[in-house]
């Protein structure tokens, strides 16, 4: 067995590295850029060596279909065992009625072009219609449009009609392949309309996932698996230019979120190839890092040739980025890493040791269906400061949270971490009366908020003799403070925090969803448009940071300005 250092540098489980020993598979040597956790943690969980041998065999049963591999036996590579067969199929463990069951329910693989995605993914395909031991099982590609969706099940009805192994157990149709059998099914979707009718979805291919413009029918592929006790949909593509919004950028980002740590989804598995941004992409090195196929599939001489094509064209430049070394080409730079922030949680402050000490405010109020934001920053003696966040959403929000969290917003709440009111917007009374309470217990300088968030909530404070002030959310008044909370954080290390947070969980998934629009001059801002997902804490931080910086205006003689008494 390779050392505990080894296992960690290929990002190989000891049960996936032990199989691999054991079956005489060699131990791969391109690890993944970003890889999720194995669900070895999980209550019951066990690893078996006899679940990935089948689908190993069936695999063998196949035959390469193009090229100088042709009529051969599909045995796959021994990066593609490590790390998508092994942990997906290996792990099980037993469900309520005493079966063993896969535990992993989702597979995300993004990787470079002409790493045979395309064949590993027909492979299981036809796997889960005809050697998964499920009566009548629907497995499914999904396709952005009807024209497409013949490239997606070409190939794998070749890979059922040239396989002499498959003879008349499987049926190859025009529009679909059948395994009479066990009446299961496999075909192609193009619409969420199609993926709905009848759904009672076994597995299912959501092929370049970059291309879908809309998540409605990769949405309705998940939702369609609830009748099935190991359903699998598996995610194959590669990456994307960067557009914001996707269902692409959304499912990659999860990924990474997971393989941070974020937080725990033991039924969600991926893994991403690609170098970073600054890596040199006429390097050889950089090659094999972003291709775990390097060599055989795609070979040096094509990678070559791409690569000299792209030295003289920006264009060509930014493709092969794109395509061949899983770059994002227009992806946006972290602004502030979540590993920097770590550096900073310090000690859990208790609210006791902050009480009549010295702070500033900020209060993001954003969407009454969402997560309401306040950060208090205490100032340090010798520079910094000690942050404390409070969070509101609707109680009927959780669940809808939960889903973009894996779960753990039911989990900050129960914590504490996550204060919920009742009914489906936030009561703005709930977040009032705990400003008035910290009133009593802080000493607060002023709280800040952005004139055109604000509601009612602003006049009730100022009538309790809460100081608030007015902090436009453009680039003049956050650059400093943004710039300011990244230069703590980078300053800042363990030991010695500079922007002490205390681990909060909510505002760590924010940081991490953190994106920042730019100007021409270089100034920057939170820009919640192209944000992952939710970032009102850094808002809300970086109007407190405003406030301590003195940039913000006082709320002192009141005129009435669009419902709202203001200063003028």
């Amino acid at each position: 067995m390779p050392t505990a250092a080894q296992l960690r540098k290929l990002k190989i489980s000891p049960e996936v590295a032990w199989y691999m020993i054991c079956r005489g598979i060699p131990l791969p040597d391109c690890p993944p850029m970003v890889k999720t956790p194995e669900p070895r943690k999980a209550r019951g969980a066990v690893f078996d060596f006899e679940r990935v041998d089948k689908v190993l065999s069936a695999f063998k049963v196949l035959r390469h279909t193009q090229g100088e591999m042709a009529g051969q036996p599909l045995t796959p590579d021994p990066w593609q065992v490590a790390y998508i067969i092994a942990p997906v199929f290996g792990w099980v463990r037993l469900n309520k009625r005493g079966n063993w069951c896969r535990i992993i329910r989702k597979l995300y693989v993004d990787v470079p072009r002409k790493n045979g995605k395309t064949t590993i993914a027909g492979g299981i395909a036809l796997y889960l219609t005809a050697a998964d031991g499920e009566a009548g099982a629907q497995v499914v590609a999904a396709a952005t449009t009807r024209d497409q969706a013949k490239f997606a099940f070409d190939p794998v009805k070749q890979l059922a009609e040239r396989a002499p192994g498959l003879k008349g157990k499987l049926r190859p149709l025009a529009g679909s392949i059948i395994h009479p059998r066990t009446g299961s099914k496999f075909s192609v979707v193009a619409s969420s309309a199609d993926a709905q009718h009848g759904a009672n979805i076994h597995g299912a291919i959501v092929d370049e996932l970059h291309l879908h413009k809309k998540p409605d029918l990769v949405e309705a592929i998940e939702t369609g698996t609830g009748a099935r006790h190991q359903p699998l949909v598996m995610t194959i593509t590669t990456a994307d230019d960067g557009k914001p919004n996707s269902i692409y950028n959304r499912k990659r980002h999860y990924i990474e979120q997971l393989a941070k740590g974020l937080f725990v989804d033991e039924t969600t598995y991926g893994v991403v190839w690609g170098v970073p941004r600054n890596a040199d992409p006429f390097a050889e090195a950089t090659w094999k890092a972003a291709n775990p196929g390097y060599g055989m599939s795609p070979t040096e001489e094509f990678i070559q040739m791409q690569a000299n094509e792209a030295r003289n064209s920006p264009v060509n430049l930014a493709t092969f980025k794109r395509l061949h070394l899983g770059i994002r080409t227009k992806q946006t730079t972290e602004y502030i890493r979540l590993e920097d922030w770590r550096k900073n949680a310090g000690h859990q402050l208790q609210e006791s040791e902050l009480e009549g000490r010295l702070c500033f405010g900020g209060l993001d109020l954003a969407s009454v269906s969402d997560v309401t934001a306040l950060a208090y920053i205490f100032p340090k003696e010798g520079g910094g400061y000690d942050c404390l966040f409070r969070f509101w959403t609707p109680e009927e929000n959780v669940e809808e949270l939960d889903k973009r969290v894996a779960g753990a917003a039911s989990l900050w709440v129960a914590q504490g971490w996550l204060t919920t009111t009742p009914g489906d917007v936030t009561d703005y009374d709930y977040i009032r009366n705990q400003i008035v309470q910290d009133r009593d217990r802080f000493e607060i300088a002023s709280i800040g908020i952005d004139r055109w968030n604000a509601t009612q909530i602003t006049n009730d404070l100022l009538a309790a003799d809460v100081a608030m002030m007015k902090v436009p959310q453009g680039f003049v008044t956050m650059s400093p403070a943004m710039k300011e909370m990244q230069r703590l954080v980078l300053k800042g290390r363990r030991g010695r925090p500079l922007l002490q947070h205390g681990g909060n969980p909510v505002m760590e998934w924010m940081v991490d969803n953190l994106t920042v629009a730019m100007d021409a001059a270089g100034n920057v801002k939170p820009d919640k448009e192209n944000a992952a997902d939710k970032i009102d804490g850094v808002s809300a931080l970086a109007t407190a940071l405003s406030e301590a910086m003195g940039s913000g205006q006082v709320y002192t003689d009141f005129q009435d300005e669009g419902g709202l008494m203001v200063a003028s």
